[in-house]
């Protein structure tokens, strides 16, 4: 079933961009019904394999795994009640969980469709312990992040930022290009040619397979 049903499920995502209303996905929700299920069944595929070489993520629930499609609107200017994008998290913890986790999004935005891995609005105690424990193994830490694999298929940070470096932190730290991190992010920016790809899930396994070690760090780093 891989990628079969990914022409139409982008379709469908760019018709609820336009089309954003309740009625609208009424009329719609059978064909909503069939690409939901194709990409969860995908999902599935993907979450076994990389069971494969990460038992830990089975102890996530399966519909822990998924995230809904329908909009929290409740402290949002935006109240168009649907997304035009689905996505799923791996994180044995926990979708809600603020461990480092591998996450994947399809949908219309380029920018943001992809393949992502670490951490995002992390607690300030628990960002002070990774920012610690990079200082503290600077070099592994790099030899991780520069590696080739991860130089290469995930280049630069995604997330924010701080402009000078954390209070209590020399401001000419050698280190201070980490240390200003808010977010421990890395990205893998898919196109549509990605997923039309029937061998998607296998490639986007072994994607994430090369941030384990990354992952690995910073959750040993809050952990320990």
């Amino acid at each position: 079933m891989s990628g079969n049903y990914i022409t139409r499920l982008y379709q469908f995502l760019d018709e609820i961009g336009r089309n954003n209303d309740r009625q609208w996905f009424k009329d719609h929700r059978e064909e909503y019904d069939y690409v939901r299920q194709c990409w969860c069944d995908d999902i599935k595929r993907l979450r076994a394999m990389m069971a494969g070489w990460n038992r830990e993520l089975l102890r996530q629930p399966e519909k822990d795994v998924f995230y809904r499609f329908y909009r929290d609107t409740r402290f949002s200017p935006d109240k168009s009640p649907y997304k035009t994008y689905f996505s799923a998290v791996f994180n044995p913890m926990g979708r809600k969980d603020s461990h480092a986790s591998y996450y994947i999004q399809i949908g219309s935005d380029k920018k943001v469709q992809g393949l992502y891995g670490g951490l995002w609005c992390p607690p300030q105690p628990m960002l002070r312990k990774v920012r610690q424990a990079v200082v503290d193994n600077i070099e592994e830490f790099r030899e991780i992040i520069d590696s080739k694999p991860l130089s290469t298929d995930y280049p630069g940070w995604v997330g924010d930022m701080l402009k000078t470096v954390p209070k209590g932190w020399d401001r000419n730290h050698p280190d201070a290009d980490l240390l200003r991190l808010k977010d421990f992010g890395k990205f893998h920016r898919c196109d549509r040619r990605f997923f039309e790809d029937g061998d998607w899930v296998e490639k986007t396994s072994e994607l994430f397979r090369e941030l384990r070690p990354f992952i690995d760090f910073l959750n040993y780093s809050i952990d320990e």
